[in-house]
């Protein structure tokens, strides 16, 4: 995974750095020189180039400095804005002033705030901010755009909107969640050589990558049959929503499982979702056609034969359908993933999940409202904390759904935070498509933190492949075995 840093982390290692003998000018200096390379970069040269620095007090006003120079030595007119009279005294911040340069300019450098912005920016900051947005110059931000929180990625008051930001040695969290993804533009990473080696072992979060994908999930035996490489079973639908235990189980069966099991209440339900590659069968249902609390013997009988199950997919939350459910997680000898009403059956209650048999695996992937529904609170501005949270209290993995998504193991474990995918995924069933991914990567022998990283990031790619705000949610069951297919084996082909 692509290592991410949390601010805290960040100054630690910068303190080191400074400590073990590079002096703190140097890490500014080439900082600096990073910024004014980067904006070559993205002005196509810089001779006869105009270019606003708008920069603060601190690490990040520095870096802006250097910037500055680096650009005028190249040729390019820079007029620098200071917002922080602390600075220097003598300079008075004139807004007026700003606004005519930046209607001139062909880049601004913002260096105003860094990664350790805490709340709001206002007064003087805040007019540069609407300034620089207003204007149509390329902007890169330093280290990350000035008023997004480098820990949460939020958005307190307003923030610049980069076209791109140089970074130091890692991206930070706020330049993956909330709206400091889409603040931040092109995120390039800069070393600067600050030494790592004395925090690596605290260091636990990462962006998932195509390559972390490729290595996790394992690859199928030449004597693989259906019932060795992934034996899945999905349980949901109640009356009228049977297509979404289905998309979960096309989903699998597409994202490698052998062989793909469904059940849903009712016969006639059952034999109406039948007639593809998947099985479909009956579970005990009641006249509503919502699954009975009988439901569950059925179940844990035929379960033993399967890898993985995912349960709750278009379900229901009936008083007997809750019932069933709350008996499957606790006495369910299998690796299983819980979505949809297989959460909002708990109805808060987490004691199901802790007495989950030790050694299986139990995925949890709530959205903000199921989040909500289990422990009672909102996930709030820090989504990694409260993956984490809500994976310590149940001891499960944590898949925190989001424009980002979060995934954390429990008890101060990794997280893995995904950035594929877009707005298109906002569509009835994605999450559906979703859960049948992580339980057929679990079913092929993938470990859980594992299982659900690579599904998030084969679910966003899928729907990246797709691409438009058209997109619904079975188009993104053709795209799978694409995402997942090699480069090695495209090439030797």
């Amino acid at each position: 995974m692509r290592l991410v840093l949390t601010p805290e982390q960040m100054a630690d290692a910068d303190a080191r750095t400074v400590a073990l003998g590079t002096p703190h000018g140097t890490l500014i200096l080439r900082a600096g020189r990073a910024v004014a390379w980067e904006m070559r970069r993205a002005l196509g040269g810089t001779y006869g180039r105009r270019v606003v620095v708008v920069r603060g007090k601190g690490n990040n006003g520095a870096d802006g400095l250097v910037a500055a120079r680096a650009l005028r030595a190249w040729g390019t007119r820079v007029d620098v804005f200071q917002i922080d009279s602390s600075v220097d005294p003598d300079t008075v911040f004139d807004l007026s002033a700003l606004t005519r340069s930046l209607a001139r300019a062909d880049g601004v450098v913002d260096a105003m705030y860094g990664t350790g912005l805490r709340g709001a920016i206002s007064g003087l900051a805040l007019d540069a901010v609407h300034a620089i947005n207003a204007c149509v110059a390329t902007v890169v931000s330093v280290d990350i755009p000035s008023g997004v929180d480098g820990a949460t990625g939020t958005v307190a008051s307003s923030a610049v909107h980069a076209d791109r930001t140089v970074t130091f040695v890692a991206e930070k969290p706020g330049h993956c969640l909330g709206e400091g993804r889409s603040c931040s533009g092109v995120v390039t990473v800069v070393d600067v050589g600050v030494d790592l080696a004395d925090v690596s072992l605290g260091l636990s979060t990462g962006i998932t990558e195509r390559a972390d994908v490729l290595a996790w999930l394992p690859q199928r035996p030449i004597d693989a049959h259906k019932w060795s490489v992934g034996a899945l079973m999905v349980i949901g639908g109640q009356s009228g929503m049977t297509g979404a235990p289905m998309l979960a189980s096309r989903a699998a069966m597409r994202a490698g499982a052998g062989i793909v099991w469904c059940g849903v209440p009712g016969t006639d339900a059952a034999s109406r979702a039948s007639g593809s590659e998947v099985i479909t069968f009956a579970l005990d249902a009641t006249g509503s056609g919502s699954m009975s609390a009988t439901a569950f013997e059925l179940v844990l009988d035929y379960v033993k034969r399967f890898d993985a199950l995912v349960l709750g997919p278009g379900l229901g939350t009936a008083e007997g359908t809750a019932e069933a459910v709350v008996r499957i997680i606790a006495d369910v000898q299998t690796n299983l993933v819980l979505d949809a009403d297989g959460l909002n059956s708990l109805r808060g209650d987490l004691s199901a999940l802790l007495k989950r048999p030790a050694g299986v695996v139990t995925v949890l992937t709530p959205h903000d409202g199921e989040y909500k529904r289990l422990l009672g609170v909102d996930p709030g501005k820090d989504r990694v904390a409260a993956a984490r949270c809500l994976a310590d209290a149940t001891g499960a993995i944590v898949l925190l759904k989001g424009s980002t998504t979060v995934v954390a193991e429990p008890h101060a474990g990794r997280v893995a935070l995904n950035s594929t995918g877009g707005p298109w995924l906002a569509t009835a069933g994605t999450g559906d498509v979703l859960s049948g991914i992580i339980g057929a990567f679990l079913a092929v022998g993938t470990p859980g933190f594992e299982a659900a990283a690579a599904a998030a990031w084969v679910h966003g790619s899928a729907a990246d492949e797709c691409r438009h705000n058209g997109l619904i949610a079975s188009d993104l069951l053709a795209a799978i075995p694409a995402v997942l297919r090699d480069p090695q084996d495209l090439m030797e082909a």
